[in-house]
């Protein structure tokens, strides 16, 4: 239960739902906001674009937090659902629709994509879910691959326009940066509706115990479903955005160590909090940034092997971080930042 300061209380059950309670609380969010904002303007075109990858993952994760965090369904395809959304934006904008609606429509398909991991999902749990949901990242290669390459390119890859609304082009870093971050704020908010919705408190239910959610008269498949959806969707508006960004998209982009990867983000951001999966999103996607950045270094020091050591890096930035998580701090960042916040309102009555 979240502690809050003395004289602060909820009058109904729409104030004890709300998010922010306090003036100090708003001030912080505005400022946190503004500071989004103006972040291109205060740092250069690098950062921007690390700004753009943070972003977009962060979707993504967030979608992933859902799905496992909330609901307990394990996935691995999450890398998947975004290529799905990523070639169906693409194809929709070579085809000429919209750019708007490529958005929303990627999302939709990397859901339909979902829903067949989420009807799975409803008979089976846990480690046989996890192997059912590796099965996406094969079949979504073997797709683009075999499907005609006129539509997705094939093994080749496939070039994407350039995002425009309207007669605004959205080709530099900055504009593209204020796209991504508009869309993660209405993502994220999203996520906070559906997490302290009734829907939010059944994925919960379903996670902790199917059998007796369940009992409890939940729709136990709906859900596991629904949270599939979700996080599909989620998923897929991410791969949109990417394929806008990077403007060329291929299978080898969303492949079964980015979904790894993923379920790394929302481990060291903390299972279960909307917050602790953009957190880990902005720690992993640092990390990545900081070991791809040594690469030049290591070329210079070790000409033969300096491309195989950033790899070999990456990888073991990945199991170290998640072995020392589950080890340290199994809960995540956040439970340790609650925490900290938790003893801080106590002081000096640790005993209270």
């Amino acid at each position: 239960m979240a502690l809050l300061p003395s004289g602060v209380f909820a009058e109904s059950y729409a104030a004890d739902r709300a998010l922010v309670r306090t003036g100090k609380q708003w001030v912080a969010l505005g400022l946190f906001v503004a500071f989004l904002f103006v972040l291109p303007l205060i740092f250069g075109t690098r950062l921007t674009a690390i700004g753009n990858g943070i972003l977009i993952t962060a979707i993504v994760v967030v979608g992933l937090q859902i799905t496992m965090g909330y609901a307990g369904q394990i996935t691995l395809g999450q890398a998947a659902f975004m290529g799905v959304g990523a070639f169906a934006a693409a194809a929709l904008a070579r085809a000429g629709a919209p750019f708007w609606l490529c958005i929303p429509l990627g999302g939709v398909a990397a859901a339909v994509f979902g829903l067949l991991f989420g009807i799975a999902a409803a008979r089976i749990k846990g480690f046989y879910l996890a192997l059912t949901t590796i099965a996406a990242q094969f079949v979504f290669q073997l797709a683009i691959v075999n499907l005609p390459t006129d539509l997705f390119g094939g093994s080749h890859g496939l070039s994407v326009p350039a995002a425009s609304i309207g007669s605004l082009r959205l080709t530099t870093e900055t504009s593209i940066y204020y796209l991504n971050l508009i869309v993660c704020i209405i993502m994220v908010c999203g996520a906070f509706g559906i997490v302290r919705s009734r829907y939010g408190r059944a994925f919960v239910a379903v996670r902790e115990d199917d059998v007796a959610a369940g009992i409890l008269g939940i729709n136990v498949v709906g859900a596991k479903v629904l949270a599939f959806l979700i996080g599909a969707f989620y998923a897929g508006v991410g791969g949109a955005l990417w394929a806008s960004y990077i403007r060329f998209i291929s299978v080898e982009q969303f492949t079964l160590f980015n979904s790894i990867w993923m379920i790394a983000m929302i481990i060291i951001g903390g299972i279960g909090s909307i917050v602790g999966a953009i957190v880990g999103s902005v720690v992993v996607r640092g990390l990545q940034e900081l070991v791809t950045a040594l690469g030049p270094v290591l070329n210079e020091v070790f000409p033969a092997f300096g491309g195989q050591l950033v790899f070999a890096g990456m990888n073991l930035v990945l199991g170290g971080l998640i072995t020392f998580f589950l080890i340290v701090e199994p809960k995540g960042l956040m439970h340790r930042w609650n925490k900290l916040k938790q003893a801080y309102r106590l002081w000096p009555y640790p005993h209270a």
